[in-house]
């Protein structure tokens, strides 16, 4: 039969036929050729796959496939962002060799409350006196709440210095320090950015500088695991101990986890 004399069904079906054969012999092709070719281009080629994922969407009633790939660099940029604004620069004023009061910076601190509440380092807060905190919203006093045993203090955001400035920050979604697995990367979000991998061991042992007081510990997905401590005996505090800290001064069982947008009208 000459293909002239083909109607339209049949013209239909020798092209998906014909479309049919040359995939299988395309994948043929591909496995053979994949085989055959060195590891200097097979590794990179493997690896590249197991880098990729495939996000579906619903569109209108269609399913969409859209390929996305994933860089841990990007996982780390999108965790410290997701905190920026819950991080606070802690100051105190005491008093210069010449008797006038001078400002000095004790670390830093990060909201744990969308009332206000701060954590910070201990070391250098751990009685009433002058305190300032400050973040991309401003600069503001606060007030002297209390100090754990352990190494940790609150402070209470207060009236800005600056009337024009409302203070604004999140409160992070805290983290689960049990799941995390061995393995899995610890960010630590200082004067500088540093990491780890984590071995299993809940008892963090952070070698940090002192400068680092107060920075926050976070997983790859931007949850707060902990905070540094300047206490070489125990330089790391789990966020479960904080909140639990937290709670027994509000009188309370529970925290809420979930980030929170809190300006705070003063």
């Amino acid at each position: 039969m000459d293909i002239k004399d083909l109607n339209k069904a049949q013209l239909i079906l020798l092209a998906v036929l014909l479309s049919f054969v040359t995939s299988i012999v395309t994948g043929i092709t591909t496995v053979t050729l994949m085989q055959q070719a060195p590891a200097s281009f097979t590794v990179p080629v493997n690896r590249v796959i197991r880098q990729t994922v495939e996000k579906i969407q619903q569109v209108e009633g269609k399913t969409t496939v859209q390929t996305v790939i994933v860089k841990e660099e990007d996982l780390v940029v999108d965790a410290l962002a997701k905190n920026k604004s819950a991080v606070f620069f802690v100051s105190k004023e005491i008093l210069g060799l010449d008797g006038l009061p001078i400002e000095v910076s004790v670390g830093k601190g990060f909201a744990v409350s969308s009332d206000g509440i701060v954590v910070v380092d201990g070391a250098s807060v751990f009685d009433k006196g002058i305190y300032f905190v400050k973040n991309d919203s401003g600069k503001f006093k606060a007030e002297f709440v209390s100090i754990d045993n352990i190494g940790f203090a609150f402070l209470k955001i207060g009236a800005p210095l600056d009337e024009k400035d409302k203070v604004s920050f999140t409160v992070p979604n805290f983290g689960d320090l049990e799941k995390i697995k061995i393995g899995q990367k610890i960010l630590i979000s200082g004067n500088t950015i540093s990491s780890f991998i984590f071995d299993g061991n809940k008892d963090i042992n952070i070698s940090v500088a002192k400068s680092n007081s107060g920075s926050i510990v976070l997983n790859l997905d931007g949850d707060v695991l902990g905070m540094v401590l300047s206490e070489e005996s125990s330089p790391f505090v789990s966020i479960d101990v904080i909140v639990n800290a937290l709670n027994v001064i509000n009188g309370e069982n529970t925290l809420p986890a979930t980030p929170v947008l809190a300006p705070i009208t003063q």
